[in-house]
């Protein structure tokens, strides 16, 4: 496989040679170059470079519009480390990419730049660091320039939208608006890790990889050479479950060896000072600069994304930036745009493509940047709300009227697999039960779906059906029963649980589905809790085995109706791989751990152990009445 159909089947696209010819003069465009389209008059000037305050050099691409009479321009930047050629036709494979020639059309400069130590800028990558400073400096550079009016804005997704969010955590004059897409602002609890403590192996893993594949400016890249390097990752990708199982996680030499942080990543496990100093959120409040939050419900970001933007809508520092924030999530992953999954389709409103997201961006930026009161404005929220399969408007996240209601787990003879009998009611249980599982780290349960970033293939990724990972014994499953009506469940999802375990530590996984009349048992949102962060991510504790303690999944966000004739459905495990890494249950470093024990956990239920599921209902007339409104419990 070549490396660029490596790079299509991974991560972020990467278009083809053939595609990128989108000018006559050819692609990419020479040092200095002009062109027209559709009646629209643009220069490019390539690979200027931009210093920065401590003497590095960034490499930039200036897509400059031909303005009457010269007129300075407002500029729109993107920064990035996966080589800043391949992004300016991107939104062909890539829709939440707005098309360049309609942003250069409606006169606005676009520019964009290698992050340090990649593509053609100087200095060593780091992954998230020194992005704040080095956004702030470009933008500074930007505004000191002859066709520039002063006013800038930024647009991107994943790591791209990382970069918006450091650039503006700064506060630098002159931005106006960012427009992060499926991204998030906290390296622990949004990019690397989990709101459990669980590393995102698969994310991790994958993404270090790909970045092996692309050229970089790294010192460390000359322990092989760029194309050698290059080859050894695309080995990699051909051996890839096997390098996911191996143990211990830590030993992936070509990883090790290329990149500094990969060690320090995987055995920083706790959310300590290294990880908070990284993290923009505590920084959200205090961001002038609205955005325009774009996600999806089965991206691997979508969780911190939608804590992102409640942060900012509910505490920005002025009314005017809380009221200038606006979210848009549809039924999308973290590559896959159509809505169109091999269990599950949405159909043509599912689409990214049937919003017309360029002039969304338009709209935001002639609001923002230029100040056009008279643009077009959008509602504060819209989302996809499944089931329905509808987009809706609303006014807040979380929706005003949610009423958080609690499902309480229960089960007599047993809930092993979909075929037991665990159940969810809504009253509490008075019987005292449990359910005991083994959990065995060397026969995980198989990641069917959810939020991965690859293969790029609509059957390995989002709303998969579940069915044959709930027939395992190890995985429990409580469901009600056909439900008689309509059932909103939209909004953040917890599960209380009460657990114990035979290990000194231990996982326990949720996964809420959607069970269809023909049985299908499709995928909405998921969570974990490792046992040695069940009540700090800082402070880890071995549990004690046997003891009984009460545990909070924190399971993200989904909007989703379930229909007359479906069930809801939990299911509970202790391992979600390669999602996340597997507990070895030794007690020990996980990274470094290369042992495993097999632990047989304990679900308990009960009126003295009531283990929940806490759902956000939400239940309106046909008239569109609300019910008062409810407090997520976490």
């Amino acid at each position: 496989m070549s490396r660029v159909a490596i790079r299509d089947a991974i991560t972020d696209p990467v278009l083809p040679d053939s595609t990128r010819v989108r000018s006559e003069n050819g692609w990419p465009p020479s040092a200095s170059t002009s062109n027209t389209k559709d009646e629209m008059s643009f220069h490019v000037e390539t690979n200027v470079m931009v210093e920065v305050r401590d003497g590095v050099r960034l490499a930039t691409d200036l897509w400059l519009p031909d303005t009457p009479e010269h007129a300075p321009a407002p500029t729109l930047l993107v920064r990035l480390p996966y080589g800043k050629n391949i992004y300016p036709a991107a939104e062909i494979d890539y829709p939440t990419m707005p098309n360049i020639f309609r942003l250069l059309s409606a006169g606005y400069a676009v520019v964009f730049q290698d992050c340090r130590g990649t593509g053609d800028s100087e200095g060593s990558f780091h992954p998230l660091a020194r992005e704040a400073d080095d956004g702030a400096d470009t933008i500074a550079w930007l505004r000191s320039q002859s066709w520039s009016d002063g006013t800038v804005a930024t647009y991107g997704h994943s790591y791209l939208g990382f970069t918006q969010w450091a650039s503006a955590s700064t506060n630098p004059d002159g931005l106006k608006a960012i427009a992060p897409t499926i991204t998030g602002t906290d390296p622990y609890t949004g990019w690397w890790y989990s709101p459990g403590g669980a590393l995102s192996w698969h994310f991790l893993w994958m993404w270090s990889t790909l970045m092996a594949t692309l050229p970089t400016n790294d010192a460390a890249t000359s322990l092989l050479g760029a194309d050698k390097t290059a080859d050894a990752a695309l080995a990699m990708f051909a051996e890839t479950p096997d390098n996911l199982l191996h143990l211990p996680l830590v030993d992936q030499p070509l990883l090790q060896d290329l990149w500094p942080w990969w060690t320090e990543y995987l055995t920083r496990s706790s959310r300590d000072d290294y990880w908070t100093g990284m993290s923009l959120s505590p920084d959200i409040p205090e961001i002038t600069t609205p955005a325009l939050h774009i996600a999806g419900w089965f991206d691997v970001f979508v969780n911190d994304a939608m804590r992102t933007f409640t942060r900012a809508r509910d505490h920005g520092p002025t009314a005017a930036v809380r009221a200038g924030h606006r979210l848009i999530v549809g039924p999308w992953d973290h590559m896959h745009f159509t809505g169109e999954y091999h269990d599950r389709q949405f159909g043509m409103a599912g689409a990214l493509t049937g919003l017309d997201i360029t002039t969304e961006y338009l709209n935001f930026f002639d609001r923002h940047v230029r100040g056009r009161s008279d643009a077009p404005d959008s509602p504060p929220v819209r989302i996809f709300v499944m089931g329905i399969d509808e987009w809706r408007d609303e006014q807040a996240w979380p929706l005003t009227d949610t009423v958080y209601t609690d499902y309480f787990l229960t089960s007599d003879s047993g809930a092993h697999s979909s075929t037991g009998d665990g159940a969810l009611s809504t009253l509490p249980m008075p019987t005292a039960g449990t359910d005991t599982f083994t959990y065995d780290p060397a026969d995980p349960v198989p990641t069917v779906g959810g939020r991965l970033i690859a293969p790029a293939s609509a059957n390995a990724v989002g709303p998969a059906d579940q069915s044959a990972v709930e027939l395992r014994p190890d995985v429990l499953c409580y469901s009600t029963g056909a439900l008689d009506e309509s059932l909103e469940v939209t909004g953040h999802v917890a599960l209380i649980l009460h657990v114990s375990t035979s290990a000194l530590d231990t996982d326990f996984t949720a996964k809420l589905v959607d069970v269809f009349p023909d049985g299908r048992a499709i995928y909405l949102t998921d969570g974990i809790v490792r046992m040695r962060y069940r009540s700090s991510l800082t402070e880890p504790v071995a549990t004690e085995p046997g003891v009984v303690y009460e545990v909070e999944i924190d399971m993200g966000v989904t909007a989703n109706v379930f229909l007359p004739g479906h069930q809801l459905r939990i299911e509970v495990s202790s391992s979600n791989f390669p999602r996340y890494d597997r507990n070895t249950n030794t007690g020990n470093d996980i990274a470094t751990d290369a042992t495993t024990v097999v632990a047989t956990d304990t679900v308990s239920h009960g009126s003295v152990r009531p283990s929940r599921l806490i759902l956000p209902v939400i239940s309106r007339d046909a008239a569109g009445s609300r019910d008062a409104a409810g407090e997520f419990s976490s």
